[in-house]
């Protein structure tokens, strides 16, 4: 049995000319738990959107999603969001950040105090505990709110292109950051990105999305210790591979822009 299971999902939204747009269309996969998936593919294809349903934050039209055999149905404790900017509440130091979802679970202050620096700690930024959000980088920012996703103890971490926003170096650095508190954590990543390189360089498996409508077209186990040089053979070789799958079925109305995919 997988850990975390989607079943024949399937997700339409409402047109302006009353028609239904099918955005997921029978979505099938399963993810084996410490495992890290990317979900990748054009605008539109409802990657972030499955997201948003294994988060318990929008409901699929039919199918079924399964977590430890327990159905997803609202959002819990087990399964947190990271999305591309980073939510900070701006009025709340970084460490009362991280705190935030322990005050939620009504963990008493001196433990959840001392359980949101030891997370700082593993993000490298325990200094910068009793500063504002005003007062980080963009990279800085996302490392508080990885901390934060992690400080509650997630089967399941579910990110919606976190380093979208940064610049090419902050991005490399995070790439690290990333891989390494996984190592560490084991935890079970779902990872939305529209950059071939970075799904490459992160992710046990990808799963390829094509739109009208959203379907999968692919699935590519990546069998390669961490971590991996970009300039590796098979990674180069994969990176072609997936180019060659997004460009046979790109919608240039509405798809990729060439930079998005990382060529």
């Amino acid at each position: 049995m997988a850990f975390l299971e989607i079943k024949n999902v399937n997700k339409y939204f409402p047109m302006e000319n009353g028609s239904q747009l099918n955005v997921l269309n029978n979505i099938n996969f399963k993810i084996e738990k410490h495992e890290f998936v990317s979900l990748i593919g054009p605008s539109g294809c409802g990657k972030s959107t499955l997201l948003n349903i294994l988060a318990g934050l929008i409901h699929a039209d039919s199918g079924e999603l399964l977590l430890n055999d327990k159905a997803i149905t609202k959002p819990g404790n087990d399964r947190v969001m990271v999305f591309q900017e980073s939510a900070l509440f701006p009025w709340l130091s970084v460490i009362e950040n991280v705190m935030f979802g322990l005050k939620i679970q009504q963990i008493d202050k001196k433990t959840a105090y001392t359980k949101a620096l030891k997370q700082l700690k593993a993000v490298h930024l325990a200094e910068f505990k009793d500063s504002y959000p005003h007062q980080l980088s963009g990279g800085m920012k996302q490392r508080v709110a990885i901390a934060r996703a992690l400080v509650i103890n997630p089967a399941v971490l579910l990110m919606d292109e976190p380093f979208g926003a940064l610049d090419d170096q902050t991005r490399l650095l995070l790439h690290k950051e990333l891989i390494n508190l996984w190592l560490k954590t084991k935890k079970t990543i779902v990872f939305v990105t529209h950059n071939i390189r970075e799904a490459i360089k992160l992710s046990d498996r990808i799963i390829v999305f094509a739109n009208n409508p959203g379907r999968i077209i692919e699935k590519i186990n990546i069998d390669l210790p961490q971590p991996r040089n970009k300039d590796n053979k098979k990674l180069v070789e994969l990176e072609n591979r997936i180019l060659n799958l997004l460009q046979s079925e790109m919608n240039f109305e509405g798809g990729y822009r060439y930079e998005e995919i990382g060529a």
